[in-house]
């Protein structure tokens, strides 16, 4: 008898369109693997689902060609490893898909080539169009360029960011666990957890203490990290054991298998996904209970009469995130008015901004349209 867990899987596969595949370093430090993740991705495209795939390995793979044992600390050492490694990488892959009857294309980016609507879009037309060229997109970050400011942090979350940029169906993280996994008080890890429908501490502390770093960074707090941003923009994430024989085909046919999380809200729409998980807030501002209670009990815009207090320099169209009156971010959006309007505006009814503006102005200060709750 087929369970509520089953048919969830089966029927979020019947409706898949678009799915990003994460493949961590640990599963690609043997090129045969390459040729086992390839086979189960042209399987998926063989129903007609488009795929992404974000690779980690590049490092690893530079760490087996110098003969290295152990990740080195030194970023410079670091990204010379992933320069060396990311064109035997490619090399593979390329060879791999060309035997399946397809191209494939890489993309390096940084977290600044997301941040910027500009370069957000441009990223987005490039995978699209290459998409649309039948194309498998291959992404990693670039290592090689990248420092702190600029970085993702690790390849899990910008798998997620990549999900919810394209707004796939889904996301799925190969790892080598079968998912996540219970924990006793001792620590030690009992059977997997099918399904996932909230986040919690008791459901983040049973992902700590999983990583290794001697050959890759996160673990399974970070699947946790993309998992939270892929499900709040309204979108499926998977976590599996990709070393599991056949798994993406498991997968495709919705079998029991890794761990689903499941969206916690409805689809979001492709500019809110920007302004809350991609754009670069330029300031603050506060408001009263009032406004508070009318942006999150009753998704209203932001007006005026709404806002005790204003922080940052900032222009009209700027992302500015909103704060309540104890000092939590409850929603980011575009804002209609400069710091220095919004600033004079603050208290203001609409009824009074013409004359206080000297000409016909926005009402709002955000507009719902423009605006997305944390």
């Amino acid at each position: 008898m087929e369970t509520n867990n089953e048919t969830l899987r089966r029927e979020l596969m019947g409706r898949c369109r678009q799915m990003v595949v994460k493949a961590g370093t640990r599963l690609l430090t043997d090129p045969a693997r390459i040729g086992e993740l390839v086979d189960g991705i042209a399987a998926i495209r063989k129903k007609g689902i488009r795929v992404l795939l974000v690779s980690s390995g590049a490092v690893g793979m530079g760490m087996a060609q110098l003969g290295l044992k152990k990740r080195p600390r030194e970023l410079a050492k670091v990204q010379a490893l992933a320069a060396i490694g990311q064109c035997r990488l490619m090399a593979i892959y390329q060879e791999a898909c060309a035997r399946r009857g397809f191209h494939t294309a890489q993309l390096l980016l940084t977290a600044a080539d997301l941040r910027s609507r500009k370069r957000y879009l441009n990223v987005m037309n490039c995978i699209n169009a290459l998409w649309e060229d039948d194309v498998l997109p291959i992404v990693n970050e670039n290592d090689p360029v990248s420092i702190d400011e600029l970085k993702f942090g690790d390849n899990d979350f910008l798998a997620g960011l990549l999900a919810t940029l394209t707004g796939s169906d889904l996301a799925v993280i190969l790892t080598t666990e079968s998912g996540l996994r219970e924990r006793d008080e001792s620590g030690k890890l009992g059977a997997r957890i099918p399904v996932v429908r909230k986040f919690d501490a008791t459901l983040r502390a049973m992902a700590g203490g999983t990583d290794n770093a001697e050959m890759s960074i996160g673990g399974m707090a970070s699947k946790l990290k993309a998992a939270e941003l892929v499900t709040a923009s309204g979108d499926y994430l998977l976590v599996a054991d990709g070393r599991e024989e056949n798994i993406l085909m498991k997968i495709l046919n919705g079998d029991d298998v890794g761990t689903l999380f499941v969206p916690r809200t409805g689809h979001m729409a492709g500019h809110k996904r920007f302004i809350r998980f991609f754009a670069k807030s330029a300031g603050t501002l506060t408001v009263d209970a009032g406004a508070a209670k009318a942006l999150c009990g009753k998704g209203g815009s932001l007006l005026p009469a709404g806002v005790t207090d204003v922080a940052g320099s900032f222009s009209r169209g700027d992302t500015v995130d909103v704060v309540s009156p104890e000092g939590k971010v409850i929603a980011r959006g575009l804002v209609n008015y400069s710091a220095a309007n919004c600033l004079r505006l603050r208290g203001f009814h609409s009824a009074e901004l013409a004359r206080e503006l000297g000409h016909t102005g926005d009402e709002e200060i955000i507009h719902r349209d423009n605006l997305t709750l944390l």
